[in-house]
This record gives structure tokens, C-alpha cells and sequence, in this order.
């Protein structure tokens, strides 16, 4: 049985897909980028404001199924330029308690949703 979980504090779906789906214990969620929930807007003047952002739409929807970061077990990082992994690694690793971080990758793409420069996603469990 699959639960679809929604929350109006991230972004909504540019596309026939939803935020995350729960089935049993393991919540999937989609990749988020760097859209101000509030406005619509993209979030990238800089590449920290963007990271954050990301983190920050991420958090919401762990939320919106009662998890938090510490629930996560693996997340995927696509970047559109790896020379800004040090940059998203430090901020990331602002949102995780190192000794029960996650596991992930990281991976570079030719280009990511309207052009961002991070997208991250995450599987959680509960």
C-alpha cells in the first residue's frame, strides 16, 4: 500500500509526480530543488541560498510524514558542476549528525529541473 505525502511548505510538483510516496515504513521522496515554496519563486541568487533551500524543501516534506533528517537512510545529490561539491557538501552536512549521516551519491548531470544547480532527494525510514 502506497500513501501519497503532500505538504503546501514545499514546492508542488512541476510534473505528474508527487512529493513523496510512503510505503509501509520507507517514505521516497522526489528530488527537490531550490523553489521558494511561498512565492514560487527560484531561490538561487547564490549557491548557498540554493542549497539551503533545497534542504529546507526537503525537511518540510520528511515533516509532512512525520520524519526528520535523522529518519534518512540514502539521498542522491545531482549537481550540475562538481566543482561546487565542497560548497553543497558543507551545507548538507549542516542538516546531518555525522556518526548517523546517510548513505548517498553524488553525481554530475548536463542539466538539472528549470536549470538549478543542485537537486537532492531521499529515501527515509521510520
Amino acid at each position: 500500500m502506497k500513501k501519497i505525502i503532500t505538504t503546501t511548505k514545499a514546492p508542488a510538483p512541476i510534473g505528474p509526480y508527487n512529493q513523496a510516496v510512503l510505503s509501509g515504513n520507507t517514505l521516497y521522496t522526489s528530488g527537490q530543488i531550490a523553489i521558494n515554496p511561498e512565492t514560487g519563486e527560484l531561490n538561487i541568487d547564490t549557491l548557498e541560498a540554493e542549497t539551503i533551500q533545497v534542504m529546507e524543501n526537503l525537511k518540510e516534506v520528511l515533516a509532512a510524514a512525520e520524519m526528520t533528517f535523522e529518519n534518512v537512510i540514502k539521498t542522491t545529490i545531482f549537481i550540475s558542476d562538481m566543482n561546487n561539491f565542497a560548497e553543497i557538501n558543507a551545507i548538507y552536512g549542516n542538516y546531518f549528525n555525522e556518526e548517523t549521516a546517510p548513505a548517498r551519491e553524488t553525481v554530475e548531470v548536463a542539466n538539472l529541473p528549470k536549470f538549478v544547480n543542485v537537486e537532492i532527494s531521499a529515501i527515509a525510514i521510520k
